[in-house]
């Protein structure tokens, strides 16, 4: 175990971390701070201000100092020490080994898979969350994060080894875990009108929900990051639209362009931007206006006596609004979360006919494939393939 510090030296330590993380106030949420400050060490918190220094993306930076603060905790508990750079291979099995289980032999051997103390810690520290194995998905994410910050630190790690490749290809089968979506179903037209009914009020949180559901929506089902990294500065006011193109004699509509900088499937340099027309922009326009915000976030918080925070809302934050509003309409919360925005504008545009590649203009889809899936869904529910015994 080494020598350990003092308990004084140890806090005065993590006080340390936390105001140098504080320089990372527009990237981390505020509320993980002091968290990470615990979890990660000096050079840990090093390496992501150099991060930052570099130009990373926000959105990035944010997942890989969420994942190194996992890895931190689950080396620290399951050895008794802090990550070692480079790991080595039997580090990484272990990893592997600890979050890819077979729950069939779990409930034949309470020692397969992660420690019990080791699981009941994470818990305890509110970073293990679901039951079971850990989804592939996640356990690969973190393993790139671990290669990843190994590359940036100068160093060579053995991610490529082939008995880590082959622990992983057995464990995910051995772990039979079902892929679950991002939300159960879809937020299409029908379900927004719904949340738009349950913040109808002239409260002042209501007027920022609604304009957070049709701003997201309505440019093309944006992730709830980019949402939340949504500034005043990135709105610009365009010339006004008409509401039917193709008839002179429509009415015009406001039209907002937004500047979305980098994104999951983007870079800044791409200077990605969509539409807000009609509707969405009065709304938007009029949270803005209440809330005096001219600059900064757009969506922030509000706490309990109706003051509007500096800071922005956390992603998570965006899904529990969501969730709140959903039982409010009497919808069940479990079945949707804010993916189902994204999800939803998609299917939404399949059951109006607009064509697959006008809609991912506008959601900034690059795989055909992905958004396809949604037009293929909608396509196949009014089609009559799957009539034939009615």
């Amino acid at each position: 175990m080494g020598n350990r510090k003092s308990p004084g030296a140890n806090s005065q330590a993590v006080l340390r971390r936390a105001e140098q993380l504080d320089a990372l106030d527009a990237i981390l949420p505020f509320d993980r701070r002091d968290q990470l400050a615990a979890l990660l060490t000096d050079d840990d918190v090093e390496t992501l201000k150099h991060l930052a220094a570099e130009g990373m993306g926000e959105n990035t930076l944010r997942a890989l100092a969420s994942d190194l603060g996992y890895l931190e905790a689950w080396c620290q508990l399951a050895t008794g020490a802090p990550l070692q750079w480079p790991a080595p291979e039997s580090l990484l099995l272990k990893f592997v080994a600890h979050h890819l289980w077979d729950p069939v032999k779990r409930k034949e051997d309470p020692t397969h898979g992660m420690p019990a103390e080791v699981e009941a810690a994470l818990r305890a520290e509110r970073l293990l969350r679901a039951d079971g194995p850990h989804a592939p998905g996640t356990v690969r994410r973190r393993l790139t994060t671990w290669s990843i910050l190994t590359r940036w630190r100068g160093l060579t790690g053995v991610f490529g080894a082939p008995s880590l490749k082959s622990a992983l290809r057995l464990a995910v089968r051995a772990s039979a875990r079902p892929r679950q979506r991002k939300s159960r179903k879809t937020v299409t037209g029908d379900v927004l009108a719904k949340l738009l009914e349950t913040c109808a009020s002239n409260r002042l949180v209501d007027v920022r929900d609604r304009a957070l559901f049709l701003t997201a929506f309505a440019s093309g089902g944006r992730r709830r990051s980019e949402v939340v990294g949504l500034r005043a500065e990135d709105l610009v006011d365009e010339e006004p639209v008409l509401a039917d193109p193709a008839d002179k004699t429509s009415p015009p509509l406001p039209c907002l362009s937004i500047h979305l900088g980098r994104t999951k499937t983007t870079t800044s340099d791409d200077s990605a931007h969509v539409l807000l027309i009609g509707r969405p922009v009065t709304v938007l326009k009029r949270w803005l206006a209440e809330a005096a915000i001219q600059e900064g976030p757009v969506f922030r918080r509000i706490d309990q006596w109706g003051n509007v925070d500096r800071r922005a809302l956390t992603p998570q934050s965006v899904n529990l609004i969501l969730k709140r509003r959903c039982q409010q309409a009497g919808l069940d919360p479990a079945l949707f979360s804010a993916h189902g925005l994204r999800s939803g504008y998609l299917t939404e545009a399949a059951s109006r006919g607009i064509p697959l590649p006008e809609a991912m203009q506008q959601s900034l889809h690059k795989s055909v494939t992905q958004a396809a899936s949604y037009y293929n869904n909608a396509e196949r529910k009014s089609g009559r393939a799957a009539r034939l015994a009615v």
